[in-house]
């Protein structure tokens, strides 16, 4: 089972020539200026070997699912599959790293988008937060818990979006607007599966069809 997910993760970051949709599982080696480009940080659970690891209460987080569902022709898809035990912030600091070695070889700014879900949001706001720019999407998908609320490095920076789950302990990210008046725009919907923090480990259409709207809209 563990060979043929391998595999199956081996074969999807395979690129295509110039064409946007592609999933990435390592930093692109050629980058097209003209498109844009999504970082998808999963969930603490997905950490390590396991890419769809069992919750007790909340069951499959189905990672390989998640990614393909946010395939898009609209954009490109960079996932990387963090290691067990791995830091917040030098994580951070890596996709930090991505996003300006992208702005390097040409890509606007506003193409951008730091997309994460817990865990691998808070990754994503710092990483936000360490760039610093105005143009730079985030999108959180059920971040803002007591963690957040209670370490204010995890401002954020640019333009942010939250998607939080109304049965969930992550609720509104409406305190990051307040904390940080840097934050250029803010937007928030909230969906209601019934499913706490257990509605992001599958690809409902509920927070799925908002976020590829939102991304379809960025740099327009």
């Amino acid at each position: 089972m563990k060979k043929s997910l391998c595999s199956l993760l081996v074969g999807l970051c395979v690129a295509s020539n110039s064409l946007a949709g592609t999933l990435y599982t390592s930093f692109p080696e050629t980058v097209y200026p003209s498109e844009k480009y999504v970082f998808y940080s999963h969930g603490l659970i997905v950490e390590g070997e396991n890419v769809m690891p069992v919750d007790e209460r909340w069951g499959v987080y189905d990672f390989i699912a998640v990614r393909q569902a946010l395939q898009d022709p609209d954009y490109n898809l960079i996932s990387y599959h963090r290691a067990e035990n791995t830091i917040a912030d030098e994580f951070a600091k890596k996709l930090a790293n991505d996003v300006r070695k992208l702005i390097a070889r040409g890509v606007k700014p506003e193409s951008i988008t730091l997309l994460g879900f817990s865990r691998g949001g808070e990754i994503s706001l710092l990483a936000a937060t360490k760039l610093r720019m105005d143009k730079i999407n985030t999108i959180l998908l059920a971040v803002c818990g007591d963690f957040i609320k209670e370490h204010s490095e995890y401002s954020g920076f640019g333009r942010i979006s939250s998607i939080f789950e109304t049965s969930d302990f992550a609720g509104s990210c409406q305190l990051l607007k307040d904390r940080n008046k840097q934050i250029q725009s803010f937007r928030e919907v909230s969906i209601n599966t019934g499913k706490e923090h257990g509605a992001f480990y599958q690809p409902l259409p509920q927070w799925l069809g908002q976020v590829k709207k939102w991304l379809k809209a960025t740099s327009d």
